[in-house]
């Protein structure tokens, strides 16, 4: 069989793990190896960008780009876990609220702030992931650490639930967030619901060309019907810009060579990696700038 390459845009379900439903793709696809772009919990659902085949090779460029979810928040009710698949610790009368009061909480939280990583997370101390630590009664000291909400938009506000969405850089736990506004209103709260709308350059809204791209239904990937789901490598890395050189360039970089600026069209100036394109436009991995302005190899993709 032969080896299959590309990007898979997996609308995961929720009650699955991230990395169960990975290797349901993989499985399906017969690939040798397969990874996602950022995990999400069991009880969430939506976007899970996998790279199968060499297309685990792209996915290193889209973990540090921003997320985009939809979030449901109950008020009044604290769990051991921050969200719904939590035994509950405590209840508390919710305050008077109206849209304009919530949205004012809202804004406390927008631009970089300190988050401390929940106790239930797959972050590791002493070699063992904090959640098996949490389910056997240890709570340890987490630092707090630096992330970014660059838009937490209010949607809807009904007695004790609210609905937001949620800009955000790598890293942000929402239901950190949501045990946050809890705090602030002062009666706790949880995350009763999650949706990840977009991840870096696959999402419609600030990159209006993802939205040619379908999501593969879990019930397809449970099939194997992956026809017209399988995207190219190179669609997860337009952000980068391009350059287009020689058969004899590409086989002297796939040997390790650098390429000297004399025998480039024009000398390398940019900073960041540039996608490589032979003379027919078939895309083969990033090439970087060297110190002398040439070209040398960053990645392989082909």
């Amino acid at each position: 069989m032969a080896q299959v390459n590309g990007i898979i845009l997996l609308d995961k379900p929720n009650g699955i793990t991230s990395n169960a439903a990975l290797q349901k793709v993989r499985y399906q696809l017969g690939a040798d190896k397969a990874g996602h772009s950022g995990t999400l919990d069991p009880m969430a659902t939506g976007l899970l960008p996998i790279g199968v085949g060499q297309g685990t090779k792209v996915l290193p460029y889209l973990l540090d780009g921003h997320k985009r979810y939809l979030a449901e928040i109950t008020l009044g009710i604290t769990t051991t876990t921050a969200d719904a698949e939590g035994e509950v610790i405590e209840t508390l009368p919710v305050p008077v609220l109206d849209f304009y009061l919530i949205q004012s909480v809202l804004s406390q939280f927008m631009g970089r702030v300190e988050q401390v990583p929940p106790m239930y997370s797959a972050l590791k101390r002493d070699g063992r992931p904090l959640y098996e630590l949490a389910r056997a009664g240890i709570t340890v000291e987490r630092e707090s650490r630096q992330v970014s909400f660059f838009a937490i938009d209010l949607l809807s506000f009904e007695a004790n639930r609210l609905v937001v969405q949620v800009w955000c850089s790598k890293g942000t736990y929402i239901r950190t967030l949501a045990e946050d506004i809890g705090a602030v209103v002062g009666c706790g709260a949880h995350l009763s619901a999650l949706r990840r709308l977009g991840v870096a350059g696959f999402d419609p809204i600030s990159e209006p060309e993802a939205s040619q791209w379908s999501w593969c239904p879990w019930q397809s990937a449970l099939v194997a019907d992956f026809a017209g789901y399988l995207l190219p490598l190179d669609i997860a890395l337009r952000h980068l810009d391009s350059i287009t050189v020689t058969e004899a360039v590409l086989q002297r970089l796939a040997q390790g060579q650098k390429i000297s600026a004399q025998d480039l069209e024009l000398p390398i100036l940019a900073a960041d990696p540039l996608r490589l394109y032979d003379e027919a436009g078939q895309f083969y991995g990033l090439g970087k700038a060297t110190p002398y302005q040439g070209l040398m190899l960053e990645r392989w993709m082909h």
